[in-house]
């Protein structure tokens, strides 16, 4: 696995949607790829049937349950001891949504799980393996510095997160909003399950989760200059068929692409969806840290990716910081 042109990239959430169609672009490009998934064997079946068997051995799969921190060190371990010289890039695409529980579900740690999936796992995740990739970065010889690639770390955002556009204004169940942080600061362990303490609301704590995502992208690109490692977030547009809504209502699933389809006109294929993943992550055109890089909610044949305004609930600094260093403690790094 180290012998592809590029280096390794590894990526979240292969199993289905838009991680999984990730994998053949990225590996079109000249990348290895470590995907990380709970089931190795998912993984493997469902990549095999968009994958021959050449681009599947430029894959190596990695069984983590991002939910359980013990597996994402152990894993995260493993990962540096086998393949850490060659690691380059980091996609955090996993994520888990839930809206019609009626209680939270909680995670190994007893987390409320979306929150622990989607933020915390892939926070823990990228801090166990930023400083090899930095390292790397490091000893890159003085001619590999003339393809001038730097290490990125990529996230996954969503228009539900961002209160400056129409789809974060939508009060279904609420917005997503971490308000003080109490929740978090207080320990998130149960009876609380929402980042300010409040009532729990499914829908809104997978928002508050991605909330979350597109914060740690702004404080990483201010931690670490851009010659080091480029920290980014995407809206590849709706993917309206992903597996993600796999536990919304029947007539949800039903209508919600046809809406998107026609009606927006935001929709956009899983395998459109995975390029433009696979091209945020390592394409030159993206080298830009701390940008939030979207296609608009209206999708346009030969539109361009642009730099997304954020809304004050992602770029605050004071905010930004202070979930930084709650969310180390959540994680065990303090």
């Amino acid at each position: 696995m180290n012998n592809s042109k590029n280096g390794l990239v590894l990526i979240t959430g292969t199993t289905s949607g838009v991680g999984l169609n990730t994998l053949k672009p990225l590996i079109r490009a000249g990348w290895d790829v470590i995907a990380i998934n709970r089931s190795n064997k998912k993984a493997l079946i469902e990549s095999g049937k968009i994958l021959s068997n050449n681009e599947l051995e430029k894959i190596k799969f990695f069984e983590i349950d991002l939910s359980d921190l013990n597996m994402v060190r152990d894993g995260c371990n493993t990962i540096i001891e086998k393949f850490g010289d060659s690691l380059k890039v980091i996609i955090c695409n996993a994520a888990v949504y839930k809206p019609r529980l009626r209680k939270p579900e909680r995670s190994f740690q007893g987390f409320e799980n979306s929150m622990a999936v989607n933020h915390l796992g892939h926070f823990l995740l990228i801090n166990l393996l930023l400083e090899k990739v930095l390292l790397n970065n490091e000893a890159i010889s003085k001619k590999e510095k003339e393809n001038d690639f730097v290490p990125r770390i990529t996230i996954l955002g969503t228009v539900t997160a961002n209160y400056r556009e129409f789809g974060g204004k939508i009060p279904i169940p609420a917005p997503a909003d971490l308000g003080d942080l109490s929740g978090l600061e207080r320990g998130f362990l149960s009876p609380i399950s929402m980042a300010n303490s409040k009532k729990f609301k499914p829908g809104k704590a997978y928002k508050d989760s991605k909330l979350c995502n597109m914060i740690t992208v702004q404080e990483i690109a201010k931690r670490y200059p851009s010659n080091k490692v480029i920290c980014n977030s995407l809206y590849p547009g709706c993917v309206a068929n992903t597996k993600l809504f796999r536990n919304t209502p029947w007539l949800f699933r039903v209508l919600f692409p046809i809406f998107q389809r026609f009606i927006t006109r935001g929709y956009v294929s899983e395998r459109l969806a995975g390029e433009r993943v696979a091209l945020v992550a390592t394409g030159r055109d993206f080298s830009q840290s701390g940008v939030h890089w979207s296609w608009g909610n209206s999708q346009k044949l030969g539109r361009k990716a642009f730099s997304q305004k954020l809304s004050e609930r992602i770029i605050d600094p004071f905010i930004s910081q202070k979930l930084w260093e709650i969310s180390r403690k959540l994680v065990g790094l303090v």
